[in-house]
């Protein structure tokens, strides 16, 4: 990586950190922002907080107060930087001097009485205060120590890139090589030929480990940077004191969670854990089952896939049920109310999906067709690619997909052509309409004909011919065959190849079809000629060699 990549990435780390601390400054002014009351106003010498007014008190403000308050401070300031501070009681309160001039005047409105202050105890701590902000406002004014600061920030800044790059370099070599230990180590952990954790799982848990720590200690890192860049300089010193107290409370407040939810937590993982090893037994059982090494019952090859997936819902439903009470904020009134929206959210937006899957198992379990048959479902006919749990999947024989929702097929008729015998492939009929003058044996014995002569059809059962209907002007004839084939644009090549023979036999043998209409006989069959079968631009196949 050259040096224009390595500046562009920990300008990124630096930026994304740098935001995220950020947020801990913010939190770090909360307190003050939540001291101030309406009519209130603070006191600030370099940027540190001296002490809060209140008022309206003898016809002033909070504002004015503060605003009066500061303009003597900064006027005594400016004749003497060193200026000597005290407290005097008086009637109204307790007085703040500067070389024995008025600074502030602490009085009950600006104590609060219940927390047990009083205002001699604040009027102390104020001028306490006050003497660290104008030791800091000398600081400001002092170019040497502002440069010995800047040196020092600078300094800090270096240290803090160097282990920025250290911490995920490392991250990125170390994760790497315990995350392909780890995994390893998972293919072999197996109790009774079945392996109870997931290899890729467990190298994705374990990267994601490393990467989580790496980036926490990456944030305390930029954290620690942060409160000691701002603490150098005396007006941002305010920002780096309330940052580091508050990273401190937040961490104690994340112990003390992790702490008192680690034993829940724990519990959760064995309930897990020990739902996986079900599921994962389960599995075992149902893969010898549709690979045909088990028959169960009325379980087989079709039933077992959403069999499958019934008991692994059942078991994770049933485990997130035992687990539930013992997830960190169960019993909050925030966690109970999200569990009603999710509720009612699948309550109301589910009932589809509800429908649609209750529609696929009941296809499965009462074995309509199987993934491979022929069906007609409607106005819809090809072979069934995907039975799921919502939808169907048919591809027809013009090469196109077809994809039907499940209660949409429970609410019509379904033919399945693969099932009038055993084995793959699918039956296959065609219709033709003769005049009453053409012996019916004749015409069954050219139906047949037609039948032997198509490659693609079976020879096992034979075809068979029906005569299904004697209408006014001709008798229909069904001609019924069996195409063992899989492949769903077959069909439509053996219809077609089927036609084409069953014209060829009835022109051999001078006997027209009658399709679509029969009124009068015509002078003269209407049948063509063995010599125009190929008339231009038709050309006969050349002969076999």
């Amino acid at each position: 990586m050259n040096a224009r990549g390595c500046a562009m990435r920990f300008a990124q780390y630096t930026g994304a950190l740098v935001l995220a601390v950020l947020t801990l400054v913010a939190a770090a002014t909360e307190g003050d922002a939540a001291a101030l009351q309406r009519d209130a106003m603070a006191v600030k010498i370099a940027n540190r907080t001296v002490i809060v007014l209140r008022g309206p008190i003898a016809g002033y403000s909070a504002k004015e107060r503060a605003t009066s308050s500061t303009a003597r401070i900064d006027h005594a300031f400016e004749k003497n930087q060193t200026p000597a501070i005290s407290t005097v009681e008086t009637a109204d309160g307790v007085r703040v001097l500067l070389d024995g001039e008025p600074a502030f005047l602490v009085t009950r409105i600006d104590i609060d009485e219940q927390a047990g202050e009083t205002t001699t105890i604040v009027a102390r701590e104020a001028a306490s205060r006050l003497q660290i902000a104008l030791a800091e406002r000398r600081e400001q004014q002092t170019l040497r120590y502002l440069a010995s600061a800047g040196a020092f920030a600078l300094g800090a800044t270096l240290l803090f890139a160097t282990a920025l790059w250290l911490i995920f370099r490392g991250n990125r070599w170390l994760g790497r090589r315990l995350s392909t230990d780890a995994e390893a180590r998972a293919r072999k952990l197996q109790v009774g030929g079945v392996r109870l954790l997931d290899a890729s799982h467990v190298l994705l848990v374990t990267r994601t480990c490393f990467s989580l720590f790496a980036w926490t200690l990456a944030l305390a890192l930029a954290t620690g940077w942060l409160t000691f860049v701002f603490e150098q300089f005396p007006y941002t010193r305010p920002w780096g004191e309330g940052l580091g107290s508050n990273l401190i409370d937040v961490f104690r407040t994340i112990a003390l969670a992790i702490a008192g939810a680690a034993p829940g937590l724990l519990l959760v993982v064995v309930i897990f854990v020990i739902a996986r090893g079900i599921v994962r037994v389960t599995n075992l059982f149902f893969e010898r089952i549709k690979s045909g090494r088990m028959h169960v019952g009325r379980l087989d090859a079709d039933t077992a896939r959403p069999t499958q997936r019934i008991v692994t819902f059942g078991v994770f439903a049933f485990a997130l049920a035992m687990a539930y009470p013992y997830l960190p904020g169960a019993q909050t009134e925030a966690f109970k109310g999200l569990s009603v929206l999710i509720g009612l959210m699948v309550s109301l937006g589910g009932a589809s999906a509800v429908g649609q899957a209750l529609s696929g198992l009941t296809l499965m379990y009462t074995r309509t067709f199987r993934t491979g048959d022929y069906v007609r479902i409607g106005d819809v006919e090809g072979t069934v690619v995907e039975l799921g749990m919502f939808v169907t999947r048919i591809r027809t024989g013009m090469g196109e997909e077809i994809t039907l929702p499940n209660t949409g097929i429970m609410s019509t008729s379904t033919k399945n052509y693969s099932r009038a015998l055993p084995g793959t492939g699918y039956v296959v009929h065609t219709v033709v309409t003769i005049g009453y003058a053409t012996p019916w044996r004749q015409v069954q014995a050219m139906l047949e004909e037609a039948a032997r002569r198509t490659p693609t059809l079976a020879t096992a059962p034979p075809p068979m011919v029906r005569q299904t209907a004697l209408s006014d002007y001709y008798v229909e004839y069904r001609l019924i065959a069996y195409a063992p084939a899989e492949r769903p644009r077959e069909r439509a090549e053996v219809m077609s190849d089927l036609h084409a023979r069953v014209q060829d036999v009835f022109n051999e043998y001078g006997v027209q079809i009658m399709s679509p209409h029969y009124m009068t006989d015509p002078a003269a069959p209407q049948v063509v000629r063995p010599e125009d079968w190929y008339l231009p631009p038709a050309r006969p196949p050349e002969p076999r060699t």
